[in-house]
């Protein structure tokens, strides 16, 4: 679940959950559900994709550990591809060069790069006969921007590998 896509003022529901109490309070129909023993509650916020009104909460934070994750290493974003889509290793290892190239663009004109989603889009559509130059396009490059002047330059990257 995106965290973050939940209304601020329902978020506090969850708090008794979260904390020492491992209680749900169902307030309409006056029950307390008891978390189980095994019971674990996990969340998704992706601070990089938020606005400002759609940040996380000190006090819903403060109940849960964190655990950063970044963009897989070369190799691993690669088999991922490869894995997930069938093309060739080499194509595959293009794609995740391309999308470096993207993420040296955050914060020059980007908000993100390319995320892995995008690039097994863009590997299913080369999978499908798409030219290369076109699926990182409409996969890719779309997926990230609408601003001219960007597009071109992240259409100039992948004209430069494909």
């Amino acid at each position: 679940m995106e965290i973050v896509e939940a209304r601020k003022d329902t978020m506090v529901v969850i708090h008794p959950l979260a904390d020492d109490r491992r209680a749900l309070p169902i307030e309409k129909l006056g029950e307390l559900i008891e978390a189980d023993a095994e019971f674990c509650l996990a969340i998704s916020y992706n601070p990089g994709y938020q606005s400002v009104l759609k940040d996380l909460k000190q006090s819903t934070r403060q109940r849960f550990v964190a655990l950063e994750f970044d963009y897989p290493k070369t190799d691993v974003e690669t088999t991922i591809v490869v894995n997930e889509t069938g093309i060739d290793k080499d194509l595959a290892h293009k794609l995740v060069k391309f999308a470096s190239m993207t993420r040296n663009l955050k914060g020059n004109g980007l908000e993100e790069g390319a995320s892995t989603r995008l690039l097994v889009h863009a590997a299913k559509l080369i999978g499908a006969d798409i030219p290369p130059i076109t699926a990182c396009h409409t996969a890719i490059a779309q997926a990230l921007t609408d601003d001219a002047e960007m597009l071109a330059a992240i259409n100039e990257l992948s004209a430069s590998l494909f």
